[in-house]
């Protein structure tokens, strides 16, 4: 018995740190968020302060859900292979002359042949928001698909019509 209650005591000591660096990481008033909080509707503004506690932080391997909005800025023209699957690209406004880029992989979304989306059209976005860099940043798991380590289903709406 008292070695459970020290081990329990040992684990609450080793995870105090890190839930404090948590909540410094990502803003002062803002928690991270649980595996329960894919938002119900766009929040630019979340995903805003997201990103600027990762630029703040570097890269640290945290995935967030994110739900965005905004209007469509430039599209790569051609879908791009990767050793996952063919992709398509575009980069989105969300607010403050910030743009993200927006990875949808073709191979797992019931959508016509790309580009279905085009400079200038209205986007609604729900996926991974991913952090490697300054420069490698994004939002993928726009599908339908959820995996072992991403429990959501993601989806791209471009002026109203819905792609997953």
């Amino acid at each position: 018995m008292t070695s459970r209650l020290l081990s329990t005591f040992a684990v609450a000591l080793l995870c105090a740190p890190l839930a404090a660096s948590a909540q410094g990481f990502f803003g002062q008033n803002t928690a991270p968020r649980s595996a329960h909080d894919m938002p119900a509707q766009c929040d630019n503004a979340h995903f805003l302060a997201d990103q600027h506690g990762l630029e703040q932080s570097g890269p640290t391997g945290i995935d967030l859900p994110e739900h965005l909005c905004g209007r469509v800025l430039a599209v790569s023209p051609k879908a791009k292979r990767t050793r996952s699957g063919w992709h398509g690209y575009f980069y989105l406004s969300v607010g403050q002359g910030v743009s993200i880029r927006i990875v949808s992989d073709l191979d797992q979304m019931n959508a016509p042949q790309w580009p279905w989306v085009s400079k200038g059209d209205q986007v609604e976005v729900q996926g991974r928001y991913y952090y490697d860099s300054l420069r490698r940043q994004g939002v993928d798991w726009t599908h339908h698909g959820t995996g072992r380590k991403w429990p959501w289903p993601g989806y791209v709406v471009v002026n109203g019509t819905r792609y997953q």
